[in-house]
């Protein structure tokens, strides 16, 4: 291993006592590979492949003609919220010929992050439909791909998000904004626990 890579791998706390495993997912080239390595505090595990002429006819490119690569099992990255918490982030293939890889990916998870391109809003339909089917609880992140801006409330009705899931703007991208999706999910995720110990 080269020492410049050693410098900039931060290793796991021995105080670390508890992981939490999130999966990011949603359509064809919607930025999960970016988002994950953009806030991963280590070289995110990756298994990113050339896009070939065997996906012709197969996978569609619409709005993505520029795509060269693609995740073809999934990207493993991490990061520490503090002493004791550690995000173990998995981020899922977005082409339908891998969908099948996603019920296990969704075994052990606290939450997900459904990250949408407002271009190809219909591709987010199948992972909201089997986080539901699975009581995974998510929240939504609209990434930014330079185009028009749309309304949050716009993009809920047109997903069917019910008032109750979280829905922001991000770019996956930069650091900052992907962490903010993050204590976004995790801070659902704490809602949710609150309410349900309240509950008799």
């Amino acid at each position: 291993m080269k020492s410049s890579e050693q410098a900039t791998r931060t290793p796991l706390r021995s105080t670390a006592a508890n992981g939490l495993k999130i999966v990011i997912v949603g359509g064809f080239g919607v930025g999960k590979t970016t988002m994950v390595r953009s806030v991963s505090e280590i070289r995110p595990l990756s298994t990113e492949e050339t896009m070939t002429r065997a996906g012709v006819g197969i996978d569609d490119p619409e709005g993505v003609q520029n795509k060269t690569t693609t995740t073809v099992a999934f990207d493993f990255g991490r990061i520490s919220l503090n002493d004791e918490m550690v995000l173990y982030l998995f981020g899922a293939p977005g082409q339908q010929r891998f969908w099948f890889l996603w019920d296990r990916l969704f075994s052990g998870t606290l939450g997900a992050v459904v990250l949408v391109d407002t271009r190809r809003v219909e591709d987010s339909w199948y992972a909201i439909d089997r986080l539901e089917h699975h009581k995974t609880p998510f929240i939504v992140a609209l990434n930014d791909f330079g185009g028009p801006v749309h309304g949050l409330e716009n993009v809920r009705e047109a997903l069917s998000l019910s008032d109750g899931i979280p829905l922001i703007h991000c770019d996956a991208r930069r650091r900052d904004s992907s962490k903010t999706v993050l204590i976004t999910l995790v801070n659902h995720l704490y809602a949710l626990s609150d309410t349900q110990e309240s509950t008799p």
